[in-house]
């Protein structure tokens, strides 16, 4: 399952939407009202002109859970002046506005309180000052380490940090996008789509750009030599929908725009790449949540897309599945089945320059028949694309939304969806010996040797394991230790029943034998508070001296990276002045790491959607809040 999405959560509940918030004027998260979308006049308009399409009988129309993820200005948009303007036509001004109340959950909210704009120094880009960490993983080698001369942190300081200034994201009630800090200005996308570039020290906007919709990726600043600079740097991304973006990094004017799958589910959620003019893109789907009876499953294949950055040309494309699906016959429904399917590449990936070799990790299989490329890493070369070798670390794990609603769409003899969740980690050991990290969604770290992926080195469970539990976006590493955060949901929505107990915490391994060096089991701070578990399911992230994670119960904790000691922690759970002097909070951390640059830490906190706690904050830290 392309989990870090968690997409099956949206089809469990058909008030799925509700299960978060939503924001109000004050950029703060409310208790939204229950609603039963399906009585209200927009539901009508959608049956009878829309579903015909958008419930699979138009392969490249995206099914109504892939709508339900995208703001409601960016539904009425398509539907009034946008691509879907012509098939809207029969509506009135009414309908169209009623049909986007219908799919987006609600009305649009309130404008939110303005942010404050920079001017003076604040607002001017400083060229020599490239991004020193372009990658998701810090480094092409995807450690998530970030080295003293950059994160200009003492271990020492760490108790000492405070808040020096938080950001409401306007009508979010999730924050997914991990921040990126080059030439001076700090770089992240949001829910709605707005894509900003704050000064890193203060908060204040230079800009923003507007995608279709959610980007959820890292916004990647190509990097350049000091005395180099371009005379148009390039920031890229990709959005909920699978376009992948081009920004002038100076005042985010659009360069260019790709879609990269025409599949009506692809997705983007694999943290972009970029090198030597290249970009990388790992493309994911939501079809696995297409969990209705009728739907003929499945069609989609993960793929790797390698597009030129200055032009936005596709270079190159490889499926992680070479086989194009066939129909293999029918369900027990009578719906037509199609494989092979799945094998979505979602989370981040890694770079080999000694060997010349790409690392991503995939997901399970759709649909029958099961192939050897799910829940696999596959080496892929840079400039070709073609698979020099692929190791696969479960077989037959065929699994998608059906499953979980025990319906005519689970494949039969279902897998157990053990998506290799935490992407590839390039680690050279103290020994001087290189492998290969991953960690699997039962809550498996282990460990292949690059030179001879047949079998793992070592493999070490740690985790209880579910579809949002074990190991889930990303693991740090250096040569003396390899740090693994395990989620493990105390109830993780899958309908399965459990005889060991959770393990959410923070644990060290030896990167070369996968010794256990030390354990921090995280305590129960939720007391049955609805959504809310204290495991860590966002990326974590390594400094010399600390490791610092984000929980799914909003503790933000730096811990000792050679005992496991917590040596500070914020609950981000509280209500905070914002920088537009609206009061917010955040939730639960998801997806996106901790980022550590110039003295400075930065944290999204708000993960209300798939059972988890709402919130809307982008949080900086400093020594002292100074």
């Amino acid at each position: 399952m392309m989990i870090r999405s968690h997409w099956v959560m949206c089809v469990v509940s058909s008030a799925w939407l509700m299960l978060g918030t939503t924001a109000t004027a004050s950029a703060a998260a409310v208790e939204a009202p229950a609603v039963d979308r399906e009585k209200t006049p927009g539901a009508d308009v959608y049956r009878n002109h829309c579903a015909s399409c958008h419930e699979g009988q138009v392969g490249k129309a995206p099914s109504k859970v892939f709508l339900e993820l995208m703001p409601h200005d960016a539904i009425l948009g398509a539907v009034t002046s946008g691509v879907m303007q012509v098939q809207a036509r029969a509506l009135t001004d009414e309908q169209r506005r009623q049909v986007a109340d219908y799919i987006a959950g609600g009305a649009p909210a309130v404008a939110p309180a303005a942010m404050p704009k920079c001017s003076g120094p604040a607002a001017k880009f400083d060229m020599g000052r490239p991004a020193a960490m372009p990658a998701w993983g810090f480094d092409d080698a995807n450690t998530r380490r970030i080295p003293a001369s950059i994160a200009g942190l003492k271990s020492s300081d760490i108790p000492r940090l405070k808040l020096k200034w938080a950001m409401a994201y306007p009508n979010a009630m999730r924050a997914r996008s991990q921040p990126t800090v080059a030439m001076g200005a700090l770089f992240v996308g949001s829910q709605d789509g707005t894509v900003y570039s704050l000064d890193a020290k203060t908060g204040c906007v230079r800009w923003t750009y507007r995608a279709t919709a959610e980007v959820r990726t890292p916004v990647v600043v190509a990097p350049w030599q000091a005395n180099k600079a371009p005379a148009v740097p390039l920031a890229f991304f990709g959005d909920l929908i699978g376009r992948v973006y081009a920004v002038n990094a100076l005042d985010g004017s659009l360069v260019w725009k790709i879609k990269v799958d025409d599949h009506p589910s692809a997705t983007i959620t694999s943290p972009p790449l970029y090198r030597n003019g290249t970009l990388y893109v790992g493309v994911s789907s939501l079809e696995e949540a297409s969990a209705d009876p009728s739907y003929p499953c499945c069609t989609f294949r993960g793929s790797l897309v390698a597009v030129d950055g200055v032009s936005g040309k596709v270079k190159w494309k490889t499926y992680t599945i070479d086989r194009e699906p066939k129909l293999v016959g029918k369900t027990k429904a009578g719906t037509p089945s199609w494989g092979p399917s799945g094998a979505a590449i979602w989370s981040a990936m890694a770079i080999d320059d000694k060997r010349n070799l790409l690392y991503a990790t995939t997901g399970n299989n759709y649909s029958h028949p099961a192939d050897d490329r799910s829940d696999s890493i596959i080496a892929f070369d840079l400039g070709s694309g073609r698979i020099k070798w692929h190791w696969q670390s479960v077989a037959n794990d065929l699994w998608n939304v059906g499953c979980m609603l025990n319906n005519a769409n689970c494949p039969e003899n279902a897998g157990p969806d053990f998506d290799i969740g935490a992407g590839a980690v390039l680690v050279k050991t103290a020994s001087g010996k290189e492998v290969l990290l991953a960690g699997r969604k039962d809550g498996t770290a282990l460990a292949i040797d690059p030179n001879n992926p047949g079998k793992p080195l070592w493999a070490r469970k740690l985790g209880r394991g579910s579809i949002q539990g074990g190991v889930q976006w990303g693991m740090a590493a250096d040569a003396q230790r390899a740090y693994v955060p395990i989620a493990d949901m105390a109830d993780s929505k899958d309908g399965k029943v459990y005889s060991e107990p959770t393990k959410g915490g923070l644990y060290a391994l030896d990167p070369l034998t996968g010794k256990l060096l030390w354990s921090a089991v995280a305590d129960d701070t939720c007391k049955g508070a609805e959504g809310c578990d204290s495991g860590i399911l966002a990326a974590v992230t390594a400094v010399p001296g600390a490791v610092f994670a984000g929980h799914m119960d909003g503790r933000i904790r730096a811990y000792d990276d050679k005992t496991g000691r917590v040596l500070w922690q914020y609950d981000s759970r509280q209500e905070v002045t914002t920088l537009s002097g609206a009061r917010a909070h955040g939730g639960s951390v998801g997806q996106a790491g901790p980022v550590v640059q110039d003295g400075m830490v930065y944290v999204n906190s708000g993960y209300g959607i798939y059972f988890h706690m709402p919130g809307n904050l982008l949080l900086a830290f400093s020594v002292d809040g100074k």
